[in-house]
């Protein structure tokens, strides 16, 4: 797909472009080797859901790497911080697990250059994410809370909430387009700022019924058990356009990250995969706006501005004479991923939480098991063609192991090492910047070698002891645009490094107080590139101890200094 988003309505079929989609198989896929995880020795460390589980567990047919159908059985939606069983489980409710809650305050923290904001201010308990869009607005993910706005010029925080508009579930085909049966569930765990006003939101999907599938997999589950899949699950998620009105109020535009029947030659039914959105970057000259999500990628349409034609409501089984259905109904196109095979077949990957546009309007994306640049600007826009180079047979060397595992395909469990990829920033060199959830930061080249890793500079680094290997936990990662300071935040016991001019500035306790950094990673760190000046955002996403029941609130930091 070429930019100008000429919609096409070719079928892909088994071998075509080397790939047959994702779909359901008949069989139990969970039983698959686990990742393998360092021992922190941290009581409650704030894993997002990574190395904890199974990864996507089936064997997706088509490419290279691929070898069957993926039922998909990812720990990615409904069983960590990212899909509302975590840190923001149980807030409304005050108890989890019967674990009787305890919010933990601490002083507002003040520092030259910084201003602050917590609950006091109307910030919310905990802080996925926060962006600026070109007007200077910020935004924040505010998890089950909502989306929250700090308006340019202002100090006050509004919230949105789904009475506000926010629509984190896609419409059923039912000939009007309207919501799926059954209680909708919302919690924002990404931001991406666009045009003044205007904000793409991340959603995690709904948390399943005990012993049911996760989001990514109740469609393919529920038809191989024979039952009616849950809409309110396999639904869910995804992410909105959110437009500010003059009157404060919002619209929105629902992407629904999927794709109908009679495009994917091994999904004909439909495919329902993508549902939790863990990081969206912007590309204003192409305006494209991508998804890093559970499972794999996607790519929207920023102009999408969801009027479409009545077809793609059509409630007919896809099957009946003259079904139509064409990628203009969702406004994008759905998904890519970097996979591997497992040492059982299965399908490898999960959580691409790395996301980076290049000068040339490629895009690097970095997961829990493989990266790639997707080539997206190197073939003029061509999206099939950017995929083929990321998924087919031959573009093994567009598949990039960071942290290598023992093996490059099918390795077992204990041959693993996951790369666990938390962010991606662009470097001076034309690569990126990777940041890892457990082993610090990794520079690649424009081709995706390895040219360098960095640990010990790090505020959280711990070396090697006993059977731990050395760590620095990192939760994000952002290059500045004003002097090319790469700016790391901590996944715990730290807050941020500034990497500048070949030496270290360390924003700790004496910034934020001990008792933030030393239990709460940083969730994001992006740049306010509208101020003329050096504005950085910083999200500090607050946790809660699942044994103690003690919780310690999220802060919002935005730095003006040098």
């Amino acid at each position: 797909m070429r930019h100008g988003w000429r919609w096409t309505g070719a079928l892909l079929l088994v071998g075509a472009l080397g790939w047959t989609g994702c779909g359901g198989d008949d069989g139990d896929t969970r039983q698959v080797d686990d990742p393998v995880v360092p021992v922190t020795p941290v009581e409650d460390p704030r894993l997002p859901d990574a190395g904890t589980g199974e990864v996507d567990a089936g064997t997706d047919a088509g490419t290279s790497t691929d070898a069957g159908t993926d039922a998909g059985t990812g720990t990615d939606a409904g069983t960590g911080t990212d899909a509302g069983t975590g840190t923001d489980a149980g807030t409304d409710a005050g108890t989890d697990a019967g674990t009787t809650e305890q919010v933990q305050t601490y002083p507002l923290p003040s520092a030259p250059g910084w201003t602050f904001y917590n609950q006091e201010q109307g910030a919310p308990r905990y802080v996925y994410g926060i962006s600026a869009d070109q007007g200077g607005n910020v935004w924040v993910a505010g998890g089950e809370e909502g989306l929250f706005l700090i308006k340019k010029g202002s100090n006050t925080i509004q919230r949105f909430t789904m009475s506000d508009g926010l629509h984190p579930f896609g419409r059923m085909r039912d000939g009007v387009g309207g919501p799926p049966p059954g209680v909708p569930y919302l919690k924002v765990i990404s931001v991406a700022g666009g045009p003044d006003g205007t904000v793409f939101v991340g959603y995690a999907g709904k948390p399943p019924k005990a012993g049911m599938p996760t989001c990514e997999d109740e469609w393919d589950q529920a038809e191989n058990a024979h039952r009616e899949p849950d809409a309110s699950v396999y639904k869910s998620g995804d992410a909105d356009k959110v437009m500010l009105k003059a009157d404060g109020t919002i619209d929105v535009v629902h992407y629904d990250i999927h794709t109908g029947p009679k495009k994917v030659g091994a999904e004909l039914r439909g495919r329902e995969k993508l549902c939790t959105v863990y990081r969206i970057a912007y590309d204003p000259v192409k305006e494209v706006v991508w998804f890093g999500g559970n499972h794999g990628f996607a790519m929207g349409d920023a102009k999408f501005n969801g009027i479409v034609p009545s077809y793609c409501w059509d409630p007919r089984p896809w099957n009946t004479e003259g079904f139509k259905w064409e990628f203009e109904c969702a406004g994008l196109y759905e998904h890519v991923h970097p996979a591997i095979s497992g040492s059982k077949g299965e399908l490898l990957s999960d959580r691409y939480y790395g996301v980076s546009i290049t000068e040339n309007h490629d895009v690097f994306f970095g997961g829990q098991i493989r990266s790639t640049r997707f080539r997206y600007g190197t073939n003029g826009d061509d999206y099939w063609s950017a995929q083929s180079e990321t998924e087919d047979a031959g573009y093994e060397w567009n598949r990039f192991d960071i942290w290598p595992d023992a093996v490059p395909n099918y390795p077992t469990a204990a041959q693993r090492v996951d790369d666990n990829v938390s962010g991606m920033a662009p470097a001076s060199n034309g690569g990126v910047w990777v940041s890892s959830f457990y082993f610090g930061l990794a520079r690649l080249s424009a081709d995706g070698a390895v040219e360098t890793k960095v640990m010990q500079d790090l505020v959280n680094y711990a070396p090697a002891s006993g059977s731990n290997p050395a760590m620095a936990p990192t939760s994000s990662v952002a290059t500045d645009p004003w002097d090319g300071s790469l700016w790391v935040g901590a996944n715990w016991w730290g807050g941020i490094t500034r990497l500048k001019g070949g030496g270290t500035v360390k924003y700790s306790g004496d910034v934020f107080g001990n008792v933030l950094t030393s239990v709460s990673s940083v969730s994001d760190i992006q740049f306010d590139r509208s101020a003329g000046k050096r504005r950085v955002l910083v999200s500090f996403e607050g946790t809660k101890n699942a044994k103690t029941g003690v919780v310690t609130p999220g802060l919002i930091g935005i730095y003006e200094g040098d």
